[in-house]
This record gives structure tokens, sequence and C-alpha cells, in this order.
């Protein structure tokens, strides 16, 4: 297992250095109205900070399960039991085995310092603006994504250092009074040094809820109409889905179902007749809100999500070193007539195959993989705000409305499925099968305050990872890293999180 240690402490965050595409100019050697008026007269001068953020999002990290936002997101899908590996056993196993979230570990520094870095980088495009919001229409999209981004950062790192919920679904109810993570602010929030101070430990969940919103609330309306140039740029459908994301954490149902039929527009559903074609790896598809449109300059071959991912493709998944395969337990609940069912061997495998993984029994065949290793990244797909919009409904016991919405997904995946009402067990498990290894169990586990089932008569998880997990167990907690506890005085040793290694 490989130990970590990198300095990067919370209050050092907004020091950070940045990457090229950064070292333009520093916005903390101007003003605020210097910085101001130099955008407002070059506003293309700070698109290189906004790509900058977003190429820092798919960057190679020095590993190659680290290759930035999305490969946070698939470890911690390894921690679940609906992804059952295959073939040898190679990376990923200690995400698998629930023995990497210590403090000493790379990957609570992975995650730690990817969303921080986020927040960083998002700041610097905050603070090259003065006290009032720009109005050129670019300026003000490029400050909304800013926000949009730190929006998102800290509704994604909530749960990873910190069990968000007592009780077991469909009773859990949010945990506001527990340790949350640092807040970190950029200038032009305009906080006094005292308050900056006493938000850069670990604040109360409601505390890191409340910065959530505040910057959902101040992104709005510099999104509202923004055009974006392409689809690696957040607008205002992709905060409406941040927005559906943080509500559905925080338990908010009926804003959660508001958020995300918002998010909808302008996007349809991938059609039944394309999906086993689909390969979900081109962010120009109708049913892609968000990702990043890899080239040849950002693509990192076998440092990748879709090496790891697609047992089509040239990387680890093909040659068949932990080969993503569709759980047994889950593949029996699809039914034959839902079209998803195929994109998954069945139990015989698919020995004409032409690559070693997608040979496996129970295989996927969902991701797909292009010469040249130019499959896109995808972030946020239509699909996932109709899940959201169900789920709402149905956690506010508006099971008919649940099942309109859920319609809309399941006509394009499933003839037969007609039903009038929805219960919050049926959009859970749509969830599960229609984003499979997309990076988003881990976190239903962790809102839903639930347990894992690996081990059971007849399972396809190979025998190493034959372990059951009971709700709200310490193991899926991440500690504080090292790094952070050395660096940041408003976090001591005590302070770190719950965490308890199972192979020890």
């Amino acid at each position: 297992m490989k130990k970590i240690f990198l300095t990067l402490s919370a209050a050092a965050l907004a020091l950070v250095a940045c990457d090229k595409q950064f070292d333009v100019v520093s916005s903390g050697n101007l003003s605020g109205e210097q910085a101001s008026q130099m955008v407002e007269a070059d506003p293309d001068f700070l698109a290189s900070y906004v790509n900058g953020l977003y190429s820092y999002m798919v960057a190679y990290q020095g590993d190659h399960d680290a290759y930035g936002f999305l490969s946070n997101q698939a470890m911690l899908d390894l921690m679940g039991e609906d992804i059952a590996v295959g073939g040898t056993l190679n990376w990923g196993k200690f995400d698998i085995s629930h023995s990497y979230g210590g403090y000493e570990y790379a990957h609570t520094a992975y995650q730690w310092n990817c969303y921080y870095t986020m927040i960083s980088k998002a700041n610097e495009i905050i603070d090259f603006f003065g006290e009032s919001d720009p109005q050129n229409p670019i300026l003000r999209g490029y400050l909304g994504q800013a926000y949009a981004i730190r929006a998102l950062a800290y509704t994604t790192i909530i749960p990873i250092y910190q069990d968000p919920v007592t009780g077991t679904t469909p009773s859990t109810s949010f945990a506001s009074d527990k340790p949350g993570v640092p807040i970190i602010y950029a200038t032009r929030d305009a906080k006094s040094a005292e308050e900056a101070d006493s938000k850069a430990g670990r604040n109360t969940l409601a505390d890191v809820c409340e910065e959530v919103e505040r910057n959902i609330a101040l992104a709005q309306p510099l999104l509202a109409g923004y055009e974006r140039g392409t689809k690696n740029e957040i607008d205002e459908t992709v905060l409406n889905g941040i927005a559906a994301r943080y509500y559905l954490l925080s338990h908010q149902w009926e804003n959660a179902a508001v958020a995300a039929a918002a998010a909808q527009a302008s996007y349809t559903v991938l059609p039944k007749s394309a999906i086993l074609t689909n390969g979900f790896m081109e962010v120009t598809d109708p049913e892609v809100m968000w990702g990043f449109n890899h080239s040849t300059e950002t693509m990192t071959s076998y440092a990748s999500f879709f090496s790891h991912m697609s047992n089509e493709s040239a990387g680890y998944g093909g040659i068949g070193q932990s080969v993503r395969c569709i759980n047994k337990a889950l593949y029996d609940k699809i039914p034959v007539s839902d079209i998803r069912k195929s994109l998954f061997n069945g139990p015989d495998g698919d020995p004409s195959a032409a690559t070693t993984g997608a040979k496996l029994p129970y295989a996927s065949r969902k991701f797909g993989f292009m010469a040249s290793w130019l499959q896109d990244y995808l972030y946020m797909r239509v699909e996932e705000m109709i899940l959201i919009e169900a789920e709402g409904y149905a956690r506010q016991n508006k099971n008919s409305e649940a099942a309109t919405a859920l319609k809309k997904l399941m006509a394009q995946r499933d003839a037969t499925w007609s039903q009038s009402s929805a219960s919050i067990d049926d959009v859970l498990l749509q969830r599960k099968i229609e984003l499979w290894c997309e990076g988003f169990e881990y976190y239903d586990i962790r809102r839903n305050g639930l347990g894992i089932t690996r081990k059971y008569t007849g399972t396809n998880h190979l025998a190493a990872n034959q372990m059951n997990f009971p709700p709200h167990d310490a193991s899926f907690n991440f500690q504080i890293p090292k790094s952070e506890l050395e660096n940041n005085t408003h976090i001591t040793e005590e302070e770190k999180g719950d965490y308890y290694d199972p192979t020890e």
C-alpha cells in the first residue's frame, strides 16, 4: 500500500502554485479594481484561468489511478458492492478492501488536494473581480463558473470526510452538527481575517452546507443566460445539476426535485437504439450536460478513466487488470426486457471479445474506446437529473409524480416498465443500473446510511473482496491527510476523524 505525504495545507491553498495556464499574472499582485479593469479590457485574458481550472480536473497526478476529478470518483466507487472486480486484482485493491482511508495513505491526500485545489483555482478567478459583479456577459459567466466549482467541490468532499447521516434508509437524517471540512475564502468574499481564520478548521456540516448554498446563490444570476463555448464549461443547467446533487445530499427533497427538473432543459435521454454503441465517451452527445473534451494534448492514456473502466480499451481493463464487472446480485435484478442488461456479459462471458477483460463473465461493455485515447470525460448526464427529480418526489411520498419523472428515462430503457407509482427503492435501483461505474455509488451509500453486501451464495466478487460492511461503518470514512494535520494548526491530531482499517 502506498503512503504519500503531500504538503498542501488548507491555510496554504490560497497561495498554491498554479500550472502553466495560470502563470500569466497573479491577481494577488493587483488591487481588486486593477484586476477588474484588466479583465474588463480583455475578457479573453481570464479564459486561460478558466481553461486551466478545467484542465487541472483531468491532469495526471503522479499515479496511474490518479488522473483528476473522475479518478477520485472511480476509486470511491470501488468501495461499494455494485462493481465486482475480475481478472488480476491490481489498481484499486486497497480501495476495494476499505483500507486506503487512513490519514497517512495516498488516496485521502488525492481526494483532499483535488477539491481544495479546485477551490483555490476558483478563488484566483474570483479575485480578478472587484466588489461589484461584471457587466460583460462573458466575464459574468467566468465568475459564475468559479462560484459553481466551489459549490461542487464542497458538496463532493462533505461525505468523504464525514458520515453525513444518522439512521438508515428510509429514516436517515442529515447530521448537521458533525465536524466537516475547512472553508477557504477568496479576497472578494470580503471576510475579515478573524472570520477567515475561524473557518480554517473543521467546521460543522451545517457551516459547509451554508457555504455551498451561498456559492450556488452567487452563481445563479451570473450564469443566467450565459452561453458557453463548449460543454467543458459550466452553464446555468449544470449549476442546477450541481444544486440538485447538493440538495439530495442534504435531504432537501423538494429543492432537489425542482433543481433537477430545471437542469434537464435542452437535453434528451440517450435513446434505446444508441445505448449499446454509445460507449459513454462523447461530450457532444445530447444527453451529456457537462464533461471534458479531450485532445491529444490532454489525454493521459494508461492513467485515465477509460484505461481502468473500459474493458474494450488497450488499457488496464482491456488487458485484464482489475476488470470492471457488474455484481451478479445487481445483474440479476435487471429485467431481460431492459436494454441495459446487454451492457454486461452474462455468466458465461464472451469468448469472442477482442480483449482479455471483455471476455470475462459479467464484464462491463458499457464504456467504449477510441484510437489515440480521445474518449471524453462525462461529469453529468441528463439521466442523473431525471433520477434525482424522481427521488426528490419519492422522498416526499409523491410516488405518482416520481413515476412520471422516472418514465422519461424508462421509456428509453425498458418498454415493459409501466409503473404508475415509484417508491424510493424503485428509484435507487434505477440509479444503480443507470449510473453504474460513473462515480455515484459511494455517495449514495453515504447519504442513505447504507452498508454493502459482497459475500453471498453465488457471489462473483473475488474471494479477497468478499467483505460485508454494515451501515455507517467507520471504514467508509477518510481521515484528514497527514500533510494537512502537519500544516493546518486549526486541525489537531484528535480531529482527523474516525477510520477503521478492516485489514489490520
